[in-house]
């Protein structure tokens, strides 16, 4: 055998980045204000609810959503001491006291604390066109088959779970602005349109820019027109085409003077236009249209029938076709930020079965994404990560394996703590930067 293996009496641990959490968290308000909320029949508790979120925080930025995987945590001296507490509490107690907690009080905690944060930091935002940040709003079903939690049900994605609703900001950074999780039977719009004005609010915090909110079909009602001219942001949505039919739109592209007309192919025909309608709202509203036309298919077999394909969308942006168009496929990238949410933090099945509970971590999960973007993000604008692809941002895995993950040995010395890293540590110069930089 070429290695001996024994073990050591060091404190040595695999997670430094915890200590950056751990600054972070200082630098909010989130534990002294849930340490006020009311907890019920419990007195005296051993430890605080500040404690108890710190401890899940602290696992969740390892990707782990279980709370048996806090017991892992309960010797680590670098885990504690980050986090500011004497002692890690068990994994049961912070279950009872997630199920015990007064869960809207603290969804709205730690979305304000979130907001606080993203604010503070003065997060650079990458608009979409011009000076406009675009604000993502979708919906994404969490599955959870096979499980009798409490508002599991039958999604529009055919299996049994939730359909928690999300608003991003930024093209590239996706910042969680806001989140709500929703039974799985729930429609996009079944609030008349509210979680759009809130996300729009909190959006506003954030950055002074001019907003585009962008939504997908499921959204198409007019109570989203009236919040976006009410709130006054731009707005892109695509629209529900419903039974109109699809012939309607060939007649209107081919009547219509300024259409854009291509043709990739032999046999198919693109035609890109817009129109003016009034909505009986305060202004018009311009529709957009994408109609594909194909006489022939791609294997170059002729059609008895043509087949016809129209793309529609709402919008309050004077733009041509192709340019709203465009905007509109950049909306896609929020599928990359639901699973980041989804897998990277592994909280797509939800550790309770208590829906009030889920709701809770949910929004836990909304603070430690935006945490690790963060980290990401100032990790990119160092100039110190040491793999210099070209990129617009980290995925949040990619900062919990490289940043998060990072291993150290703790030393206390002169009455100093230490964290010291190993000599080829590659990680080591923009973790210390980033260390520094919170503090």
């Amino acid at each position: 055998m070429l290695f001996k293996i024994e073990q050591s009496n060091q404190r040595i641990t695999g997670s430094s980045g915890i200590a950056i959490i751990g600054e972070i968290i200082r630098g909010t308000e989130i534990c002294e204000r849930l340490d006020l909320t009311k907890l019920g029949v419990i007195k005296d508790p051993d430890y605080t609810n500040g404690e108890i979120m710190k401890t899940y925080i602290g696992i969740l930025s390892e990707g782990k959503s279980e709370y048996e995987y806090i017991e892992t945590y309960r010797g680590d001296e670098v885990f504690s001491t980050s986090l500011g507490m004497k002692e890690v509490p068990s994994s049961e107690t912070v279950r009872q006291r997630f199920d015990m907690a007064p869960s809207k009080e603290w969804e709205e905690i730690l979305t304000e604390e979130s907001l606080k944060l993203l604010k503070k930091w003065e997060v650079e935002l990458t608009p979409s066109i011009r000076e406009i940040v675009p604000l993502d709003i979708d919906v994404s079903p969490f599955d959870n088959s096979k499980t009798k939690k409490a508002g599991v049900s039958r999604t529009y994605k055919g299996f049994d779970g939730y359909s928690p609703i999300f608003g991003y900001i930024g093209k590239n950074e996706g910042y969680f602005i806001a989140v709500e999780l929703r039974e799985g039977k729930s429609h996009s719009q079944c609030d008349g349109g509210e979680f759009i004005r809130k996300a729009i609010r909190n959006a506003k915090q954030v950055t002074n820019k001019d907003l585009l909110l962008r939504v997908d079909s499921g959204h198409d009602s007019i109570d989203t027109i009236k919040i976006c001219q009410e709130e006054g942001v731009e707005y892109l949505i695509k629209r529900n085409l419903r039974k109109e039919g699809k012939e309607k739109y060939v007649e209107i592209a081919k009547k219509d003077e300024k259409v854009k007309v291509t043709k990739p192919r032999e046999g198919k025909t693109e035609y890109r236009g817009s129109q003016k309608i009034n909505k009986g709202l305060k202004w018009e509203v311009n529709m957009i249209y994408e109609v594909i036309e194909r006489t022939i298919d791609k294997k170059g077999e002729q059609l008895l029938i043509s087949e016809i394909e129209v793309n529609s969308y709402w919008t309050s942006l004077e733009d041509e076709a192709d340019t709203v168009i465009r905007l509109y496929e950049e909306h896609a990238t929020s599928e990359q930020f639901h699973s980041e949410i989804k897998g990277d933090l592994d909280i797509e099945r939800f550790p309770s079965g208590k829906f009030e509970t889920n709701g809770i971590i949910l929004h836990t999960a909304q603070f430690v994404y935006n945490m690790l973007r963060y980290i990401g993000q100032r990790s990119l604008q160092s100039g110190l990560y040491p793999i210099k692809k070209e990129r617009t941002r980290i995925r949040i895995g990619t900062v919990i394996k490289n940043i998060i993950y990072i291993a150290s040995k703790l030393v206390f010395h002169s009455n100093v703590l230490k964290l010291v890293f190993g000599k080829h540590s590659p990680y080591f110069p923009v973790y210390k930067y980033l260390y520094s930089m919170i503090v």
